[in-house]
C-alpha cells in the first residue's frame, strides 16, 4: 500500500473552520439580538430632541422636560451596559474560536512545515489571531449596526417623505462608495500581503544561520535581498493606504456633508411647514447614525480584508492537512522492518531519491546504511520511521505502515537522531524526555547509556539547565550526545541514527559503539547511518546504497569479504557497484571495486537473507 500526499477538501466536504464558526452561531445571535436592542435605544435622543423642541419648549413644561430627560438617561445607561455585555459575549467568542482550533492549526502547520520545509510556520497561528481579532473588532460590531440603516431612513420617510428620498439618495451614493473601495484597495491589499508573507519568511530563513552571515560577510546581500522584497510590501502597501485614505476621507465628507444638508433640508421645509423644527432636529441625528455604521466599515475594511484571508488560508490549511486518523491502538513493536518496492521523493517534489528498495531487518539487528553523498541515506532514514510517505511500495513496522501508524503512540516505541541536531526551548532533562512527564530514572539511564551522565552534572543546574533555543549554550559533541540519549530515552524497539558520530570525539565513539550495542543486547533493532569503521563493527549487516538504489545488503563479513575483492560461499555472482558507492565506503584493507549483491531482501523475509 503507497501512502499519498493529503488533498484538498472537495466542494461540499466538511469546512472545519466553518464548523468552528457554526459552533458560535448562538453567541453571535445573541450579539445580534444585542445590537438590535441597541440600535433601537438610538432612537431616543432623536425622539428626545423631537419632544423637546415641539412639546417642551411649546408648553414651557418643566416637568415633561424633567420626566423626558430622566427617561433619556435610563435609554443611554442601559444601552452603555448592553454595550459593554456585547463586547464581553464578543470577546469570550473569539477565545472560545481560538480554544477550538488552535491545537487543530498548530498540528496543521506543524504537519504543513513537515511536508514542505521551509515554510512560513508561524503564519497559521498569526491568520487564527486575525480572524479571532476581527469577529471581536470594531468592523464586525459595524457590520451588525449597518443593516439598520433602512430602519432608520424609514423613521425619516415617516417625518417627512421628501426629507426620507433625499437621506435615501445620500446613503445610496455612500454605499456606492463602499463597493468601490472595496473594489480598489482589495487587489493592493492583497499584493501588500504577499510581499508582507514572503518578507517574513525571508527574514526568518536568512537569519537562521546568523554565524555563518557573520564569518563570511554575508550581512549586506541577504540584507539587500529581504529589503526588495520589504520594499515592495511598503509600495503596495502605501499604495493601499493611499486609496483607503481617499475612500476614507470621501466617505466621511460624504456623511458629515449629508447630514448638514439633512439639517438644512429640514430647515426648508420648516419654513415651508411641512415639518416641525422637532422633525428637522430628530432627523439630522437619525440621518448621522443611520450612515455611522457605514463609515465605520470603510475605516476597517483592511481588517475586514485581513481577516477574510487569513479566513481563506486557513481554511486552505486545515482542508489540506486534515486531522490525523486515529486507529486501533496496536501493541508494542517487536522491531521489525520490511521495506517492499519503496520509493520515495522529497516532500512537494517529483524526482524519485530512493527507488524501488526491498529489504528487512529482523527484531534486535543492527544495519549499517553506507553509500555516498546523495544517494538517499538520509531519506532512507526518514521514510523508516515515518516522516516521509512511501509514494510506491510500502514501509512496515510488524506488519502495519509505519507512516500511517499513530504518531502519538508509535513515537514513544522509536528512537530517531537526525543529521541536523535539533534540541528544544527547555531543560536538558526536558529534552531527553521528549518533554513529556519526566521520569528521573529513565532520564539518568539514557544520559548514562551515552556516558553523558557525568558531563550534564557539570553543568551550572545539572539536569534543570535551561538549553536556550537549538542548545545553542552546548558544544556539538554536547547536543549530539543529549541527542542521541533522548532517541534511547524508554527502551525504543527500533532506533535510526544518521551520522550520530559526526560531532563526537573518541571517548564519544566509544560511548556510541557501547550504546548501540546495549540497544541490541535490550532486542532492539538499529539503523545506523555511518562511515566509520569503529561504528560498522558493531553492525550485523551492512546495506550499501548508490543513486538511491540497493547496491547490496547482506552480513557485515561477508560484505568486508567481497569489498576486498573475496566471494563468500554460495553468494550470487559479482555484480559492479557504481564507483561513487565503492569510495563511500570506509578504508579496509582493499579498496573496493567490485561488489555482490551480498543477499537482497525478499519482500517479508525477516532478516533479509
Amino acid at each position: 500500500m503507497s501512502a499519498t500526499p493529503p488533498r484538498p477538501a472537495a466542494a461540499g466536504e466538511r469546512n472545519e473552520l466553518g464548523a468552528a464558526l457554526a459552533a458560535l452561531r448562538q453567541a453571535l445571535l445573541t450579539v445580534a439580538a444585542f445590537s438590535g436592542f441597541i440600535n433601537v435605544l438610538m432612537l431616543a435622543p432623536a425622539i428626545y430632541m423631537l419632544q423637546v423642541y415641539d412639546r417642551v419648549l411649546g408648553s414651557r413644561n418643566e416637568t415633561t422636560l424633567l420626566v423626558l430627560s430622566i427617561m433619556v438617561v435610563g435609554a443611554f445607561l442601559f444601552m452603555g451596559a448592553l454595550e459593554a455585555v456585547r463586547g464581553w459575549v464578543l470577546v469570550r467568542v473569539g477565545a472560545r474560536l481560538d480554544a477550538q482550533l488552535n491545537a487543530r492549526v498548530f498540528t496543521a502547520a506543524f504537519e504543513r512545515n513537515l511536508r514542505r520545509p521551509g515554510s512560513n510556520t508561524a503564519q497559521p497561528i498569526h491568520d487564527l489571531n486575525t480572524v479571532r481579532q476581527t469577529l471581536t473588532g470594531s468592523a464586525l460590531l459595524a457590520a451588525f449596526d449597518a443593516p439598520w440603516l433602512p430602519v432608520y431612513l424609514i423613521v425619516i420617510f415617516l417625518m417627512s417623505p421628501a426629507l426620507g428620498w433625499f437621506a435615501l439618495a445620500g446613503s445610496v451614493v455612500l454605499l456606492v462608495l463602499v463597493v468601490v473601495n472595496e473594489r480598489v484597495s482589495k487587489p493592493g491589499l492583497d499584493e501588500a500581503q504577499k510581499y508582507s508573507l514572503q518578507s517574513h519568511q525571508a527574514l526568518t530563513n536568512h537569519l537562521r544561520n546568523a554565524e555563518v552571515i557573520e564569518a563570511m560577510g554575508m550581512l549586506p546581500q541577504l540584507r539587500q535581498r529581504w529589503y526588495e522584497l520589504h520594499r515592495r510590501q511598503l509600495q503596495t502597501q502605501a499604495r493601499a493606504s493611499d486609496l483607503g485614505a481617499v475612500m476614507g476621507g470621501a466617505t466621511k465628507f460624504v456623511r458629515i456633508a449629508l447630514q448638514s444638508l439633512v439639517l438644512g433640508f429640514g430647515a426648508l421645509l420648516v419654513l415651508e411647514n411641512q415639518m416641525t423644527p422637532g422633525m428637522m432636529i430628530a432627523a439630522s441625528i437619525l440621518a448621522g447614525r443611520a450612515l455611522a455604521p457605514v463609515e465605520l466599515l470603510v475605516g476597517n475594511w483592511k481588517q475586514l480584508v485581513s481577516g477574510r484571508q487569513a479566513y481563506a488560508r486557513l481554511r486552505e490549511l486545515l482542508a489540506v492537512h486534515p486531522p490525523r486518523a486515529r486507529g486501533m491502538t496496536l501493541p508494542r513493536p517487536a522491531g521489525r522492518i520490511t521495506v517492499e518496492a519503496a520509493s520515495t521523493a522529497a516532500p512537494g517534489t517529483q524526482r524519485l531519491i530512493l527507488k524501488n528498495l526491498s529489504f528487512a531487518i529482523a527484531p534486535g539487528e543492527i544495519v549499517a546504511i553506507v553509500g555516498p553523498s546523495a544517494s538517499g541515506k538520509s531519506s532512507l532514514a526518514r521514510m523508516l520511521v515515518g516522516i516521509w510517505p512511501a509514494l510506491t511500495g510500502s514501509v512496515r513496522l510488524d506488519g502495519a505502515s509505519v507512516f500511517d501508524w499513530n504518531k502519538d503512540e508509535l513515537g514513544p516505541h522509536i528512537g530517531y537522531l537526525p543529521q541536523d541536531i535539533e534540541l528544544f526551548d527547555g531543560t536538558v532533562a526536558e529534552n531527553i524526555a521528549r518533554f513529556g512527564d519526566v521520569d528521573p530514572e529513565k532520564v539518568v539511564q539514557a544520559a548514562r547509556r551515552v556516558d553523558m551522565h557525568e558531563q550534564i552534572l557539570r553543568l551550572p543546574q545539572g539536569y534543570d539547565t535551561p538549553l536556550g533555543a537549538d542548545g545553542s549554550n552546548l558544544s556539538g559533541g554536547q547536543r549530539q550526545r543529549i541527542g542521541l540519549a533522548r532517541a534511547l530515552y524508554g527502551d525504543p524497539s527500533f532506533v535510526v541514527l544518521d551520522e550520530p558520530n559526526s560531532n563526537l570525539d573518541e571517548s564519544g565513539e566509544k560511548a556510541l559503539v557501547d550504546a548501540v550495542k546495549g540497544l541490541k543486547e535490550r532486542g532492539c533493532t538499529v539503523v545506523l547511518i555511518t562511515h566509520r569503521m569503529s561504528t560498522l563493527s558493531a553492525a550485523d549487516k551492512i546495506l550499501v546504497l548508490a543513486e538511491g538504489t540497493l547496491a547490496a545488503y547482506g552480513p557485515r563479513d561477508e560484505v568486508f569479504k567481497a569489498m576486498q575483492g573475496g566471494q563468500p560461499a554460495g553468494a550470487a555472482p559479482l555484480r559492479r557497484v557504481p564507483p561513487a558507492a565503492a569510495a563511500a565506503m570506509p578504508a579496509t584493507a582493499a579498496p573496493l571495486t567490485a561488489m555482490p549483491p551480498i543477499t537482497t531482501a525478499r519482500p517479508g523475509a525477516a532478516g533479509g537473507s
